[in-house]
């Protein structure tokens, strides 16, 4: 297909009124149906902008946003005191997102690409009906215990003892600690309280939107890396478990297959995978 159009930045509002950034990819064409990309923890919705062009080059409209305290839906005054849950980003922020992508499709084809924490919230979702497609990559429930050695034990350090000293002492998470970006207190608290469940958020009696998974009844794949040690095949079926409205499709790919030396938990994105992976992503996307 032609090149991919010129992206433009936006906003909208979500659910509670707070602005959230936003990049709407355009494809040449009369786009076919709309992809909302929902990003991991900590991760901009610039690290999706090579992925999103690839997408629109290939006749879809596609939406990367991102969540309250990251990139460009930062408060103005800092994440010192900043408000916000990990499960605010789902019922506040990605139901919004939803609604937004549903409005621009125009009655056309509503699909989702989740990643990480992305393919965790699309079922906390009251209006999750209104996706007719995801594709999860790298998403999984995050139970420290399930993580090989040694990562378990660096992923329990970080959550358990930097994390805790850095909120305590700045009033947020910095990124450089190795979490990406700036997080905020509560997010990563709550973060870090599910990962010691062994079955992560399905384990929280708190979250009632855990009700909201068997209600999404489109279809579902789940692509997970042999080389990623934060969603090895155990945390990638088991959060595929809480979608019991559909058959997910769980699929392990390796860096030889997709001709890369490493995917890990964050190279599914990164132009490398374009051939193949970012071409059979596309044509799942765009099956009726």
């Amino acid at each position: 297909m032609d090149a991919p159009a010129p992206e433009s930045r936006t906003e909208f509002t979500a659910a509670d009124g707070y602005p959230l950034a936003a990049t709407v990819f355009e494809p040449p064409q009369p786009f076919r149906a709309v992809v909302l990309i929902a990003a991991a923890t900590a991760v901009p919705r610039g690290y999706y902008s090579k992925f999103a062009r690839y997408l629109s080059g290939q006749g879809f409209k596609v939406i990367t946003f991102d969540y309250r305290g990251i990139g460009g839906s930062k408060p103005k005054g800092g994440l010192r005191g900043f408000p916000a849950k990990m499960r605010d980003w789902a019922a506040l922020d990605l139901v919004a997102a939803v609604d937004y992508a549903s409005n621009l499709a125009n009655g056309k084809p509503l699909l989702y690409v989740g990643h990480s924490f992305g393919g965790q919230a699309l079922g906390q979702l009251p209006n999750n009906h209104k996706v007719s497609r995801a594709l999860f990559a790298a998403s999984q429930i995050g139970y420290w215990k399930l993580f090989p050695v040694p990562e378990k034990y660096r992923v329990w350090f970080s959550l358990r003892v930097l994390g805790p000293l850095a909120y305590t002492l700045f009033g947020y998470v910095p990124g450089k600690l190795g979490m990406g970006e700036d997080l905020p207190k509560g997010v990563f608290k709550e973060w870090a309280s599910w990962c010691m469940k062994p079955r992560y958020l399905y384990d929280d009696e708190t979250l009632d939107a855990r009700k909201y998974f068997p209600n999404y009844k489109g279809a579902l794949r789940a692509i997970g890396m042999s080389d990623d040690d934060w969603a090895p095949p155990v945390t990638v079926a088991g959060l595929l478990a809480g979608y019991t409205g559909t058959k997910p499709e769980h699929i392990t790919v390796t860096p030889q297959s997709a001709g890369v030396k490493k995917i890990g938990h964050f190279g599914y994105f990164r132009e490398p995978s374009r051939e193949p992976l970012w071409r059979e992503a596309a044509e799942w996307l765009g099956r009726s």
